[in-house]
């Protein structure tokens, strides 16, 4: 047997309580090789999380005994497993309270298989690099960042960042593929008495820009999740 043959499926736990869409999510996942747990109340959600140590989570927010911000934070007492919320509730304002209690993603409903499949990818390589004995070194398009020295290149040249500038970019290039909102960001990197300035992140993200992406004015590395904050892609 090959070592492919012999690795463990992805283990996905999807809390959601309608019956239909938990079955096509579950198909969905099955079909791209994952092994696949189901849950329909916050509760039940606690309890299949513990006994089953999934590898991610799939979870809709409005579930028969309260918010699904409640299994979050829950979850977060003692497990960092990636986390996408799966809901019909697309106001930013929801998003923005699923993503701070702790949420990796917010796919919301309607969805398409892909959609939901890409980002179910993106969080398991995120959450294997972290697992994982990780290199101290990230690059993304010409740009090495060697976390141990606090360094930064581009196109092998020193580049100079502030120290805020720094922060922001260490902080989303350590975290690929998951949505940071302005108030993480300025707890992370300012402290938890500037939660309101946002326009200190999109001041110093527009200059962190011209320095790191080939075109500041289509960034392909630091994005904008609009309302709501930024994701970093390498």
């Amino acid at each position: 047997m090959t070592t492919a043959e012999q690795a463990p499926r992805p283990r996905i736990l999807v809390v959601e309580d309608e019956a239909e869409i938990r079955r096509v999510v579950r198909l969905v996942l099955e079909g791209e090789g994952h092994e696949v747990f189901e849950a329909d109340t916050i509760e039940r959600g606690r309890i299949e999380a513990a006994t089953r140590r999934p590898d991610l989570l799939v979870l809709d927010l409005g579930l028969p005994d309260g918010d699904g911000v409640a299994l979050i934070q829950a979850l977060r007492g003692w497990s960092a497993l990636p986390i996408i919320v799966l809901s019909a509730r697309s106001a930013e304002a929801d998003k923005i309270a699923a993503l701070d209690a702790g949420a990796d993603d917010y796919l919301a409903k309607p969805f398409g298989a892909g959609e939901l499949l890409a980002r179910v990818r993106a969080q398991l390589r995120r959450h294997y690099r972290q697992t994982a004995e990780g290199a101290t070194t990230i690059a993304f398009g010409a740009v090495s960042i060697d976390l141990a020295r606090r360094t930064v290149q581009r196109e092998g040249q020193a580049l100079h960042l502030t120290p805020i500038e720094y922060k922001l970019l260490t902080l989303l290039a350590t975290q690929p593929d998951r949505v940071l909102t302005h108030q993480q960001l300025l707890k992370a990197v300012w402290g938890p008495g500037h939660a309101q300035d946002t326009h200190y992140v999109r001041v110093h993200m527009a200059n962190l820009r011209k320095k790191v992406e080939a075109d500041p004015s289509m960034p392909a590395h630091l994005v904008t999740e609009a309302g709501i904050g930024y994701r970093f892609l390498p």
